[in-house]
């Protein structure tokens, strides 16, 4: 196989730090999650903490209002998959003229049952590293500083070469050619988010609508040409207004008669929730959000997801409480409070597997709890659990169900998120109904 790399780097703005495992959640509202609880690991972006909770400590380097330049620099691939080992020498010797006349200075490093690791470094900065393997697998990774449409047509024609190059030596032995598209490195705006599942991810984004530091973590509003406006929550897609889908499974899917019925809502901040339910005609929703600055962003710039709700903090049928949750699902149960319908739109399902290490799903085990003395015996409670492929993890979450204060039972389902790009699992919880 060979893979031509073209990758350029630049000291492009960083995002926000990612929360580790082991950290202490507080209570509340923050970003918005993406399913009963992510994850605190240091891998993929937490879709957790919609609304009800936040991460301490964590460091954030706001982007600018507006459009910005998205040009930064890109890495192209080529992959040739050979149907035989490389001849190590014919293969240096094949491609070392395409390099030479750009101009670079070639070093040579050979290991004797390794191969070859040649570096060329041209005067302007930019360099290419030609990694040949003698199983079969050549490696060209080019790094340039020439971002103009001069420099990237001077890419093309090069890796155009060490393609030509590399047919007219293998032959007919090439199995399949493929390139890949440019992956953008150090652009103003960053397009790229893990799946929850560790696969890499580029938004179509174009353009920073909105960008803020609350006290409990850091809120942008990127504009997506397929996804419209997306809200995103410490580094973590939380909802964009093509995800209508996310909010009509965290309300049980059409299924459920929410005329005249009691509902409250944990997080919740992009009003998405909350608008769907007023429609429905509800004696009244409660929705407990901590971030003031999460439903003042997303009630400017995600009005297709919230329509006018999210204007006046209180209406006929709904009231918006800003405050931490946990303390108002105390008081709740304290005061003998019950609700038809309680949807938890705070964390998704942790990817850790370690519930006595991970502060996360203590976090979610204290949420159910809470929310089952305020759920009537016939009442449901809606979450989101987390993709389809952390098997492990969701398998863990319905474990900790059968540890709660009182018996329930629970049934769920896969819905294809758009802005997600990957299958989102949603859970239904009620009670165990008991033989008198």
């Amino acid at each position: 196989m060979v893979v031509v790399g073209h990758r350029l780097d630049s000291g492009g703005r960083a995002g926000p730090l990612r929360a580790h495992g082991g950290q202490q959640v507080t209570h509340g509202s923050g970003p918005r999650p993406q399913g009963p609880l992510r994850s605190l690991s240091a891998r993929p972006p937490l879709r957790d903490f919609r609304g009800g909770c936040r991460l301490p400590g964590k460091t954030f380097q706001p982007l600018k209002e507006g459009r910005s330049n998205l040009s930064g620099k890109s890495s192209l691939i080529i992959f040739f998959s050979l149907n035989l080992a490389a001849d190590c020498n014919a293969v240096l010797k094949a491609l070392q003229p395409i390099f030479q006349e750009q101009g670079m200075t070639e070093t040579v490093h050979n290991w004797e049952d390794h191969g070859y690791l040649v570096t060329y470094i041209k005067k302007n900065g930019s360099f290419a590293n030609l990694r040949i393997h003698p199983h079969g697998l050549v490696l060209v990774d080019l790094q340039s500083y020439n971002d103009d449409m001069k420099g990237r047509e001077e890419v093309d024609q090069l890796l155009n070469k060490v393609e030509e190059r590399m047919k007219e030596l293998i032959h007919g032995n090439i199995k399949r050619v493929k390139r890949l598209p440019a992956i953008l490195r150090g652009g103003v705006i960053d397009r790229y988010w893990p799946t929850a599942d560790g696969r890499l991810v580029e938004y179509d984004i174009d353009e920073v609508v909105y960008d803020e530091d609350s006290p409990f973590q850091n809120i942008k509003i990127l504009h997506s040409k397929q996804f419209g406006n997306i809200l995103i929550l410490s580094g973590d897609v939380n909802l964009a207004e093509s995800d209508l889908a996310y909010t009509q499974a965290i309300m049980g899917s059409g299924k459920e008669d929410y005329t005249g019925k009691e509902v409250l809502i944990l997080g919740g901040g992009d009003g998405g929730i909350l608008y769907e339910i007023v429609k429905l005609k509800p004696k009244m929703v409660t929705m407990v959000e901590i971030d003031q600055m999460v439903i003042d962003g997303c009630k400017k710039h995600m009005r297709k997801t919230c329509g006018d709700v999210l204007d006046n903090l209180k209406g006929d049928c709904y009231q918006v409480l800003i405050e931490d949750c946990i303390p108002v699902l105390k008081r709740y149960a304290k005061e003998g409070r019950m609700f038809d319908y309680v949807i938890n739109d705070l964390t998704a399902v942790p990817i850790s597997t370690s519930p006595e290490e991970d502060s996360t799903w203590e976090f979610l085990r204290l949420i159910l709890d809470l929310s089952m003395k305020v759920l009537k015996q016939d009442g449901k409670y809606f979450t989101q659990g987390n993709c389809i492929n952390l098997t492990d993890a969701l398998t863990l979450y319905e474990e900790q169900l059968s540890r709660l204060y009182c018996p329930v039972e629970f049934s769920k389902e896969t819905v294809c998120v758009p802005s997600y790009m990957e299958l989102w699992v949603f859970y239904t919880i009620w009670k165990k109904q008991t033989d008198i």
